[in-house]
This record gives C-alpha cells, structure tokens and sequence, in this order.
C-alpha cells in the first residue's frame, strides 16, 4: 500500500489539472451515516408508521400529509446540510489540492465541498442541493435558500409534524415547494447550475490534452454516466491522462486504460489521511 501511496502522491503533483469526481461513498466516508441509530434516533414516528430504517428509502416515502412530509424533509436536511459545517475529511481533500489547478463534479447533494471551503467556482453539484427548494410543478426555472424555513420546520414540530402555515409555497404560483433534487423531471437546473456546468465543460476544454489526473473518490454504479464513465473515456481518449478510482467495491478498469489507471479498494478516509502527510 505504501507504494500505491506514494505513486498517487506523484501523479497528485506532477498533475496540470486535477478533476474530482465526488460520489456518495466520499460523504459516507466523511462521517454521514443515513440509517443505524441515527435514523432510529431521529425519526421513531416515521419507523414505527412506515417500516424503514433508513433515511434515503425514507426519502422515497408517500407521506399522508404535507406536514408529516415536511416534517421528515425538514429534520432530514438540517442533519444532512446544516448541523455540523464541514467534515474533516472534506477538509483533509482541500488541503492535497488547494494549491492545484483543479474543478469539482459530485453527485452529492449535502454541500460538503463548499462548506470546507472548495471555490464554488469550481465546483459542479450536478443533483441539487439539499440548502434549495424549487416549485413542485415546477413553474419557473429558478431556486431558493431554505435554511431559515428548514430550521423554524424542526424548531416548531411535533411528533415529526410541522405546523400547517410552516408548509412551504411556490412564491410564484402557490403551489408546494419541493426539494431541489433530481429524482423525476421535476428537477430545476436553475441559472447557477448552468453556470456551474458551463465552467466545468469549459476546463475540461482548456485541459483536454494535458496531463488531467482524474480522481474518482467513492463513486459507484448509481449513476455512472455522470462521472465513472465520462473519466474513463476522457482517461482513452488523452494519452497524457492517469484515472484513480478510490472505492469500497464496484471497481473495475477497463483494459484499454489499465495501463493508465489505478484502483484502490480501500478505505477513502485513511487514503486521503495517508496522503496530506
């Protein structure tokens, strides 16, 4: 392992640019834990009702009312986005990069990289945030901050039910607000998500034929055609480029890259701990 670490190290600072693509096992290895005692801990009302144990099946649920709905969304988002800042870990990946030319393309939704102080202006949350709401219908293309409703949401409900008048409304057209989440083609990809895609499209252009290290930290098969596969066809098609791929599991390189490729099926946290000392 030693010797993975230290060939990682040199392709890190012998990079022209550097692309992270973030999936849900980074944030998982961060810190953030969806079901165990957390769920248990949190949501008892919903467990008891509704039989799950998890707070991303949960999120799936037909809840009989709005208020039961937001209740849940409510206490969910501010475990998830706005109870505890940044993890260490996010932090830890700022610090092997920061002095880089490098962008950010996740498919996380909890606002990790920015909150440990990435520039927003590299970075591209290609899912959504769970710090925005959109109109349900959606009527209008356009997104909006929610940390003051979320907090009065868990500060005033009950049982995991808020109050009727905390539901929150489309200012435009009256109708539910919802998470700006891509789950169904509800989902608002507003001006600033446009930028974001623009700006990332826009250094992959610029670095196209240099040495790109692609740095695939916990990424799986959910959605692979946002980043696993993308990196692996733009490791072929430049020659100067090197693909890593840190993951518990679902890993494999294909053998037209291999000999430009590295995979670590090893625990992300202690990867990156190895590599900022």
């Amino acid at each position: 392992m030693k010797n993975i670490i230290e060939q990682l190290k040199k392709k890190i600072n012998e990079a022209d640019a550097i692309i992270i693509g973030g999936g849900a096992g980074l944030s998982s290895a961060a810190g953030f834990e969806y079901g165990g005692k957390t769920f248990l801990d949190n949501f008892p009302e919903v467990h008891v009702k509704y039989g799950v144990d998890n707070m991303y099946y949960a999120g799936f649920l037909n809840f009989e009312t709005s208020e039961e709905k937001w209740g849940y969304w409510s206490k969910f988002v501010y475990l998830n986005r706005y109870k505890d800042g940044s993890k260490p870990l996010y932090r830890k990946l700022l610090e092997l990069v920061k002095n880089k030319n490098y962008f950010v393309i996740t498919t996380n939704v909890d606002h990790q990289f920015q909150l440990a102080g990435f520039d927003k202006n590299r970075l591209f949350y290609t899912q959504g945030d769970y710090g925005l709401f959109q109109c349900s219908k959606p009527c209008h293309k356009k997104t909006y901050d929610n940390k003051e409703q979320i907090l009065e949401m868990v500060q005033k409900q009950k049982d995991g039910v808020i109050p009727t008048s905390l539901i929150p409304k489309c200012p435009v057209c009256g109708e539910e607000m919802s998470m700006n989440l891509r789950s169904d083609g509800t989902f608002v990809e507003d001006e600033g998500w446009h930028r974001a895609a623009e700006r990332y499209f826009d250094f992959l252009n610029e670095n196209a034929m240099k040495k790109i290290l692609f740095l695939e930290l916990g990424v799986g098969f959910n959605t692979p055609g946002i980043i696993k596969y993308p990196f692996m066809n733009m490791t072929y098609s430049n020659p100067n480029a090197f693909y890593v791929c840190i993951n518990r599991g679902e890993n494999y390189i294909p053998k037209e890259i291999e000999n430009r490729s590295l995979i670590l099926d090893s625990d992300l946290a202690e990867i990156i701990e190895e590599l900022v000392k």
